[in-house]
C-alpha cells in the first residue's frame, strides 16, 4: 500500500503548492453564500421556512466538494497528455492502486475543500445545531468526495481529451448539484423532481451533511449514510475496472 500512500501524498502536494488554486476554489461558493444566502433570504423566510442561510450552508459545502472531486478526473486527461501517466503505468504496482492512490487524493483535497467552505459559511453566518454531530457529518462529507473524485476519474479514463470531460461535466455535474436539494427544500416539489432527486446521489450527501450540522433532513441519517456508503464501493468497483483498461 506504499504505492497508494506515495500518490495520495503527491495529489495533496499538488493542491498545496498551488495558492491560486487554493483560493479560487473558493469564489464559487463564497458566491453562492452571500448572493443566494442573503439575497434570497428574506423570501425564504416570508414564505414560513426559516433561515435560509442555515439551509444553504450544507449545500455549498457539498457544492464545493462536488466541483472539487469531479474535477480531480482532469490530471488523469493532463497525466495522459503529457506523458506522466504513462510513467505510472509503467512501474511496478497494479492499476487498482494506481486508481485508488488518485481517489484517495483527489478525496482528501476535496474533503479539505469542503471543510474551508464549512468554516468559511460559518464565518459569514452560519451555526451549527449540534456541535457533537460535527464528526459525523464530516464522515458524510468524506464519502460524497470519495465517490464524486472516483466518478470523476471514471468518466476521464474513458475519454482521451479535455473537450470531452468538459462536456459531460456540464451534463453531470450541473443537475447532479441543482437536483440535489442544495439550494432549495425537497419536500412538498413536483413529483417528477421528487422522483428525480432520489436517484441523485448528491441528495443523499447534502441531506446528511445537513442533517448533522441542523438537525433537518429529508431522507433520514441511517439512508443517508447507506447510499453513500454503498454507491461510493460500487464507483470505486467500476473505476477500477475502466482505469485498468486505461491506454497511456
Amino acid at each position: 500500500m506504499s504505492a497508494v500512500y506515495i500518490l495520495w501524498k503527491r495529489e495533496l502536494i499538488r493542491y498545496f503548492r498551488s495558492r491560486a488554486r487554493l483560493v479560487g476554489s473558493l469564489g464559487q461558493p463564497l458566491l453562492f453564500l452571500v448572493a443566494l444566502g442573503f439575497g434570497l433570504g428574506p423570501v425564504f423566510a416570508k414564505a414560513g421556512q426559516g433561515n435560509y442561510f442555515q439551509f444553504l450552508g450544507p449545500g455549498v459545502v457539498c457544492m464545493g466538494i462536488l466541483f472539487t472531486g469531479v474535477f480531480a478526473g482532469i490530471q488523469v486527461i493532463w497525466d495522459r497528455q503529457f506523458g506522466f501517466l504513462k510513467e505510472t503505468l509503467v512501474a511496478p504496482i497494479t492499476r487498482f492502486e494506481i486508481m485508488l492512490g488518485k481517489t484517495l487524493g483527489g478525496a482528501t483535497v476535496a474533503f479539505v475543500q469542503g471543510v474551508f467552505v464549512l468554516i468559511l459559511s460559518m464565518l459569514i453566518g452560519f451555526k451549527v445545531e449540534h456541535i457533537l454531530m460535527i464528526p459525523v457529518a464530516l464522515i458524510a462529507m468524506f464519502l460524497v468526495a470519495l465517490f464524486f473524485t472516483a466518478l470523476g476519474i471514471s468518466i476521464a479514463s474513458v475519454l482521451q481529451d479535455m473537450q470531452g470531460f468538459q462536456l459531460i461535466m456540464n451534463f453531470v455535474v450541473q443537475p447532479v448539484f441543482f437536483l440535489s436539494g442544495a439550494l432549495f427544500p425537497l419536500s412538498g416539489v413536483v413529483s417528477f423532481l421528487s422522483i428525480i432527486s432520489a436517484v441523485d446521489p448528491l441528495a443523499y450527501g447534502v441531506d446528511a451533511v445537513r442533517g448533522s450540522l441542523t438537525g433537518i433532513t429529508h431522507f433520514g441519517l441511517v439512508t443517508d449514510f447507506t447510499v453513500l456508503i454503498v454507491i461510493s464501493a460500487v464507483i470505486l468497483t467500476i473505476g477500477s475496472y475502466l482505469f485498468s483498461r486505461v491506454e497511456a
